[in-house]
């Protein structure tokens, strides 16, 4: 009941959150779907900076074995949230405390990669740009903004590793009503990151591939088993063409 409660609270909040992406463009998200290095990357980032104040409570901990990891892997270096390899990825944040602090319960992200893929773009390209968009702005409670969620009440929880950016606007005038309108420019380093800004471009790219198989951890091998099933049809049509045709030859 809980899972169908998310999918159906996703799905109200689709609309609004198409909104938020109108007008910025999305950068394509590389696909490392198959790369093993960068899925336990990924899966080392979501622990360590995502699942402090996120849930992914579709996905066991056990699950992370399809990545090549193993149960002392797992237990080492990515069990900070719970005891036993075949828990939930839960949060230890109470739902009272995070909506105190953010205005909001963070949302579960067993599937927020596939929630964004009916939005301009597809999901990954959507995680990627948008933490890739964070700056700095005072005016929010949280001290940050961002390009693709305007007025996002989630922190930029990866500062450290980009660093402080500022965002530049200019105010554009309509050619047509002459309205005015700020029109964003470009991004201003005011802090530097731990990380260039290549790697951290890097480093996103691996947590977005994450988020996307932890939407669908058999996405693989569903696909690879979808062509040998076609291709068995394939040679069961041809089969049934060929004794169709010695069938009715006989008859006449």
């Amino acid at each position: 009941m809980k899972f169908f409660n998310k999918i159906i609270a996703t799905l109200v909040l689709l609309p609004a959150l198409a909104l938020a992406n109108e007008g910025f463009p999305l950068d394509h998200a590389p696909d490392r779907a198959n790369n093993m290095a960068a899925l336990q990357n990924g899966a080392k980032l979501f622990v360590n900076y995502c699942l402090n104040c996120h849930s992914a409570t579709s996905m066991r901990y056990s699950r992370l074995k399809d990545l090549g990891l193993t149960d002392d892997q797992i237990r080492a270096n990515l069990l900070l949230a719970s005891d036993k390899v075949g828990d939930l990825m839960t949060t230890h944040l109470a739902a009272k405390d995070a909506k105190a602090w953010f205005g909001a319960v963070p949302p579960d992200l067993s599937v927020i990669a596939r929630s964004r893929a009916s939005e301009a773009g597809s999901g990954p390209d959507w995680l990627y740009t948008y933490l890739r968009s964070y700056y700095k702005d005072d005016s929010r409670p949280t001290g940050w903004n961002n390009m693709v969620f305007p007025n996002v009440g989630m922190p930029h929880v990866l500062w450290e590793l980009q660093g402080v950016r500022s965002a530049d606007f200019e105010e554009v005038e309509d050619e047509h009503d002459h309205q005015k309108t700020m029109e964003f420019k470009k991004f201003t380093t005011i802090t530097p990151g731990k990380l260039s800004s290549l790697e951290y471009d890097n480093q996103v790219a691996d947590l977005v591939a994450y988020l996307n198989w932890m939407g669908e951890p058999a996405q693989s091998t569903r696909k690879r088993l979808g062509v040998w099933v076609l291709m068995w049809l394939t040679l069961l049509s041809f089969v049934a063409w060929r004794l169709n045709a010695s069938y009715w030859k006989e008859v006449k």
